[in-house]
């Protein structure tokens, strides 16, 4: 395999017995597809985390567990990764759970595997439905504190939520959207990625509370459940244009945002005013390139060494602090980029 962590360190980070990591080091029968990829996805992550790996101090053992398109886990990855140095003297280690989409009865699977298993804190970003809420209580029976990101879950126990305040994102950007179409006429596209996010509906909410007192003229078309996927993106904005020909501009709360602009240019359509949220991979170049004109970014280092610092005064390790405050909201523009992280 040539990497210099013992068996007992894979294990903990896959989440898994020794014995079943020896069978997958060893090529050994036996063992699922799934769980040897749980494997060398462990090893993987012990070796982008190897300065933690070697220290001295109390550990904890954090799991991410995310429901977002890869370019937004990606950032949270490298994001969360870039802060482990900084949490020091205390060590802390994660372990990632990943998904784009999919039936619910896989995210709650996955937690309440956690919820067997033990950790010292779960940061959960996941759709607030009744079997996530159900799920967190479980976590949270067995001791776990859990750490909501991006997107709220007020109903549960969670400790704390870490990130904007959605609803002010939303009135930012309906803000910024009139003063940039001014006089001229148009429609707005509104896209979330599902329904069932309650950042997305906040964002949604707040926009059009600000958008019916700024400009009431102004018509906003809305579309859902594209997941935040460039295919099943891309054709929800195609059939939102062929049955508006007055949309004009676009506030993009869900991401897919490369099958949106595809989406206008294939009907030669042009696209007046787009926000958008989050600086990924796709999002930075699309700014660079002057495709969208604004995003509204919130730093992910900052909120996910919060979420660290929560899960460490859940144990007694930093003493106690007040409520979590929401992060900043920045108005990013070509001008104004951040340097990337890491």
């Amino acid at each position: 395999m040539g990497h210099p962590f013992p068996i007992r360190e894979i294990a903990r980070q896959a989440g898994l017995s020794e014995a079943t990591v020896d069978r997958v080091l060893n090529g050994r029968t036996g063992v699922r597809e799934s769980t040897a990829r749980e494997v060398h996805q462990a090893i993987a992550d012990l070796d982008r985390q190897r300065t933690q790996v070697r220290l001295q101090g109390r550990t904890f053992m954090v799991d991410m567990v995310v429901q977002a398109p890869q370019r937004f886990t990606t950032a949270v990855r490298a994001a969360l990764e870039a802060e482990l140095p900084s949490l020091h003297p205390a060590v802390v280690r994660s372990r990632f759970h990943f998904r784009e989409t999919g039936p619910v009865a896989e995210l709650t699977g996955t937690l309440d595997r956690i919820a067997r298993r033990g950790s010292q804190g779960v940061i959960l970003k996941a759709p607030d439905v009744p079997e996530v809420t159900a799920a967190v209580a479980r976590l949270v029976d067995a001791g776990i504190p859990v750490v909501t990101l991006v997107t709220d879950l007020p109903a549960t126990a969670r400790l704390a939520y870490v990130g904007i305040d959605n609803r002010a994102a939303g009135a930012t950007a309906a803000y910024l959207m009139g003063q940039w179409l001014g006089d001229r006429p148009g429609n707005v596209l509104t896209s979330l990625s599902s329904g069932f996010f309650r950042n997305e509906e906040e964002r949604e909410m707040g926009f059009r509370g600000a958008m019916r007192t700024l400009h009431p003229e102004r018509t906003l078309v809305e579309i859902a459940e594209g997941q935040g996927l460039d295919a099943t993106q891309y054709d929800l904005v195609r059939a939102a244009l062929e049955r508006d020909p007055d949309i004009r501009a676009v506030y993009s709360i869900g991401g897919g945002n490369i099958a949106t602009l595809r989406a206008f240019e294939d009907l030669g359509r042009a696209c007046a005013v787009f926000v958008a949220h989050d600086l990924d991979g796709d999002n930075t170049r699309l700014l660079r390139e002057h495709r969208l004109s604004v995003v509204l970014h919130h730093d992910l280092r900052h909120d996910l060494r919060e979420a660290c610092h929560v899960v460490m005064r859940a144990h007694g390790a930093l003493p106690p602090s007040g409520p979590t405050v929401p992060s900043a909201i920045q108005v990013v523009t070509p001008y104004n980029m951040p340097a990337p992280i890491g």
